[in-house]
């Protein structure tokens, strides 16, 4: 997809995330497709995070996906800083496109150039499809995860 540019988010690409992240099964039951003073102070906290990291894909002006990536420095891996990416989102109507794994592989690929150890990444259980496309991708069920909700 030679006209597709990944880049940060702006401030008014905000609506346009939310909306993202809330077109999906499960965030149909966790977000809102509303800006309130939540949404703006976590973006106000990415964007002022050097570290954090909110992307945007836009191909002819819309919005059609998004992710995150936060850079965690550690002790392990020799103090290694390692490459966390959340909120993979490509929009419905777009999604079987390959558009995902260009997405993907340019957060891989900025991750490597900055010299990262490894990129990880959490999923939902419930997200087969979505394991399988991060398999697809190099990725290995490594590690069982765990949360617990506050």
């Amino acid at each position: 997809m030679s006209d597709m540019i990944f880049r940060e988010a702006s401030r008014a690409d905000l609506p346009a995330v939310i909306a993202l992240l809330a077109d999906d099964v499960l965030g149909k039951a966790r977000d809102f497709i509303d800006v309130d003073d939540a949404y703006e102070r976590a973006f106000a906290a990415i964007d002022a995070d050097p570290r954090n990291l909110l992307i945007v894909a836009e191909q002819a002006g819309e919005l059609v996906g998004c992710l995150q990536i936060t850079y965690v420095p550690g002790l392990g891996r020799h103090g290694a800083e390692r490459s966390l990416i959340e909120s993979v989102r490509v929009r419905s109507d777009r999604r079987g496109e390959g558009l995902g794994r260009d997405l993907m592989t340019w957060a891989i690929d900025q991750a490597r150039q900055r010299g990262c150890a490894l990129v990880q990444l959490t999923t939902d259980k419930t997200r087969h499809d979505a394991h399988r496309f991060y398999l697809g991708l190099g990725f290995v069920a490594s590690h069982e995860g765990m949360k617990r909700a506050l």
